[in-house]
């Protein structure tokens, strides 16, 4: 029987610290062996947000600890492993560093290829580690540091229909919670106080709602989220703006994905219209309620990967590694850290931020 492929792969792009061994099956299909992720919540907590420098720290004391676990839970022994896979960007650049550079390290000692990895390419194949997903499908994908749609054609091939122009919505879902007076990482309680509230108690702005195409932008809705803030007096307001900002988000997230939806015809010709939600505001429930209905409306698959794969994680990038091994396409020890680095790189550019308004 051919041996087949083992790969440890690791998540180093901000504050969590991330190993993870894949393999797959004699169908091709991916097993994750072990996917071991210690998150940093205790150590930004006091700051209300991921202070760099620290993070990087964090992940210099337990990315050989991580690795060691992800490695004995997996039952495999190091000479198995055929190749390593590490996040290489987009990212904070000291903490990309870190896993980067042990992952290096450790394809040299054990004499095996290395792979450097796009954070959001192992985002847009997550859905792969739990699903039978051909291609192409519409990937929304929606984190703290991301908000795209992206038309995934293939390995390798991803053009970007829509993204944010100022902050991803996981940003904006915790420095609400931070206006609100909600603990760090406060944007996974938002939901919670929501449910207690009047979501419409108040009108908040949706930028760019009827221009930009596909295009989203957060960046008003936050300030006026906090110039409200700043007149709350009771308990019952704050869960009514909660509530008002999570019933926003929704009709933002419904209108522009039905766009995504069109713009995604248009650039391929379809049996079957999949559409998948990754990264962590993927677990907001009542989002996921919202963009499972549009599908029904639609005709479309709806698929969102398990929540220990919304998140930042390891297998993910395993298994752009595991894809990128069979194609043996390897990377060159000196791959620097990129803490900018679009999927499709061939996207126009306004000011910068990676945007062309329709």
């Amino acid at each position: 029987m051919t041996k087949k492929p083992l790969i440890l792969g690791i998540e180093t792009s901000c504050d969590e610290t991330a190993a993870s061994i894949i393999t797959e099956n004699n169908q091709g299909k991916p097993i994750v062996l072990s996917n071991i992720v210690l998150s940093q919540i205790d150590v930004h907590k006091e700051f209300g947000g991921v202070v760099p420098e620290l993070a990087a720290r964090s992940h210099m004391e337990n990315i050989d600890l991580i690795v060691e676990k992800a490695i004995n839970k997996s039952g495999k022994k190091i000479n198995e492993i055929d190749a390593v896979a590490s996040t290489a960007g987009p990212g904070l650049i000291v903490c990309l560093s870190v896993g980067l550079s042990f992952g290096k390290a450790f394809s040299t000692s054990i004499n095996k290829p290395f792979i450097a990895v796009n954070h959001l390419e192992g985002h847009a194949l997550s859905p792969k580690l739990s699903f039978d997903l051909d291609y192409p499908y519409l990937l929304l994908l929606i984190s703290g540091g991301h908000s795209q749609f992206l038309n995934v054609q293939g390995m390798g091939k991803y053009k970007r229909l829509g993204t944010t122009i100022d902050d991803a919505l996981g940003e904006a879902f915790d420095k609400t919670a931070k206006l609100l007076g909600i603990e760090f990482p406060g944007g996974p309680q938002i939901e919670v106080l929501a449910q207690k509230g009047n979501p419409h108690r108040y009108n908040l702005p949706k930028p760019i709602f009827n221009k930009g195409g596909c295009n989203l932008s957060f960046a008003g809705l936050k300030t006026a989220i906090l110039k409200i803030a700043k007149s709350i007096k009771s308990e019952q307001e704050k869960f009514d703006l909660a509530a008002s900002f999570q019933r926003t988000i929704e009709e933002i997230l419904y209108k522009k994905t039905k766009i995504a939806f069109s713009e995604f015809e248009k650039h391929n010709n379809l049996k079957e219209k999949k559409f998948v939600v990754a990264g962590g505001v993927a677990a907001n429930n009542k989002i996921r309620s919202v963009l499972i209905n549009l599908c029904k409306e639609k005709n479309y698959q709806s698929i969102f990967p398990p929540l220990e794969f919304c998140g930042d994680n390891a297998a993910m990038i395993a298994m752009v590694g595991l894809e990128r091994y069979k194609l043996k396409k390897f990377n060159n020890l000196n791959h620097p850290a990129i803490p900018r680095w679009p999927l499709d790189e061939a996207a126009a550019f306004l000011k910068g931020s990676g945007v062309k308004l329709k």
